[in-house]
């Protein structure tokens, strides 16, 4: 897991980056906001993730396309900001800043972009009538949330779920286009199943499903909890439940319902209890332990 993180905000003028940024430290909204803020370091101890995070803004009056570059480049993950009242604004992220972004990135390499609709104050609807075809166009946005910077709404769960996009990224996981599994990570959680898979029957029982369990989560779980995990695999996919415990197919499901669901940190605990790293290959540490 990547030992910190760079979040860069990039938007138009005057949508409201550098206030974001101020907020998010100050806890108030600034009475008097500069052009640009000079780079943040949130310490590990005050992150959820216990990460080190580097906030870092942009200002097209201040900074030059080179500049721009070089920080696209040094990011994890970027936050492209927009105004909720403006629709030009909007209109930006597709043409303009996700072209910026990854225009030229391979598939599976791209950044991880996180969409920020500010001004939420200004708005009593919503924006994502608008955004939904956008997030659907471009496969590296990982969600889109709307906030406000001057009555500090959604502010540090933008950058929480900025730091997620890094940490536990979708891209080698998931192929958002094809709704499936990419091969690395079918290949890793068949190892990994395999395993679990103790008496090697090709089925995971009650027994060997809870001790998975605890290994990667540290608790069992309860009667009913693993009822309901065997009731959802077997409603969608009737391969997945066979002779009560759980199939292959139902534990590949499983995973892609948790990936799907935004909830991409189950996977990859699972995946690095199990000596995964970030490219899903092993690590040193896991084939050699001291």
């Amino acid at each position: 897991m990547k030992r910190d993180v760079r979040i860069l905000l990039l938007g138009e003028p005057k949508v409201g980056k550098t206030s974001l940024i101020m907020s998010l430290v100050g806890e108030e909204f600034p009475e008097e906001v500069p052009s640009r803020a000079e780079e943040i370091t949130i310490p590990a101890d005050v992150t959820p993730e216990k990460v080190p995070t580097h906030i870092v803004d942009y200002s097209e009056a201040e900074q030059s396309d080179e500049i721009l570059h070089e920080e696209i480049v040094k990011a994890n993950v970027i936050c492209v900001v927009y105004d909720v009242t403006k629709e030009a604004t909007i209109e930006k992220i597709r043409t303009k800043w996700i072209p910026l972004v990854n225009g030229e990135a391979e598939k599976g390499k791209k950044v991880p972009v996180i969409l920020v609709g500010n001004k939420s104050d200004l708005q009593s609807g919503s924006s994502m009538e608008s955004i939904l075809p956008i997030m659907n166009q471009f496969s590296e946005i990982e969600t889109c949330v709307e906030c406000s910077a001057k009555n500090l709404k959604n502010i540090s769960e933008l950058f929480y779920y900025a730091q997620k996009a890094v940490l536990h990224p979708t891209a080698p996981l998931y192929d958002p286009e094809e709704k499936e599994l990419r091969p690395l990570c079918v290949r890793a959680l068949s190892r990994i199943f395999t395993i679990s898979d103790q008496d090697s029957d090709g089925i995971l029982s009650d027994e060997e499903l809870n001790f998975f369990q605890k290994s990667c989560f540290g608790s069992p779980l309860a009667p009913q909890a693993l009822e309901d995990v065997k009731s959802v695999v077997w409603k969608n996919t009737g391969e997945g439940v066979q002779d009560n415990g759980l199939t292959l197919t139902g534990f590949l499901f499983l995973n892609t319902l948790f990936i799907q669901r935004g909830r991409h940190e189950t996977t990859w605990t699972i995946l690095r209890k199990f000596g995964c790293d970030d490219s899903l290959e092993l690590t040193d540490d896991y084939l050699y332990p001291p």
